[in-house]
């Protein structure tokens, strides 16, 4: 289960970046190819997240299909197996496009900050007022 150690170095980026920030969510971005199981990656996270920067954050993966582009005909299209060759034209010089990437897409951080407390209102003319704290 390589899941837990990409969690691990996906929780040392997040925290290098989140600088102090307090997080509750991480969106990352992962090709099919990177065998990689999305259930088992959230799972990992529960573990690789723990610490006062990281606690209760959640990760969101985003699963990345493959896709292949035609060098002669310029087709592009999904991967489904792993039968590299155009559907279109039947020839073998494709290139992978997309579904190899592994990207933190965003790092969502709390706003722990106490918003301060509201002026008392000004009294009335001729009317007291006493501000109860």
């Amino acid at each position: 289960m390589h899941e837990l150690s990409l969690c691990d170095s996906i929780a040392r980026a997040v925290i290098q970046n989140a600088q102090g920030r307090r997080v509750t969510s991480v969106r990352l971005r992962v090709g099919a190819l990177r065998q990689v199981v999305p259930e088992t990656l959230v799972y990992c996270w529960s573990i690789a997240s723990r610490g006062p920067i990281l606690d209760g954050s959640v990760l969101e993966v985003e699963h990345v299909p493959a896709e292949i582009e035609c060098g002669d005909c310029g087709t592009r299209s999904e991967l489904s197996r792993f039968n590299l060759s155009c559907p279109n034209c039947g020839n073998q010089d494709v290139k992978v496009v997309s579904g190899e990437e592994m990207l933190i897409e965003s790092i969502e951080v709390a706003d722990d900050a106490e918003p301060p407390d509201p002026l008392p209102a000004a009294p009335e003319s001729g009317s007291a007022t006493t501000a109860v704290h």
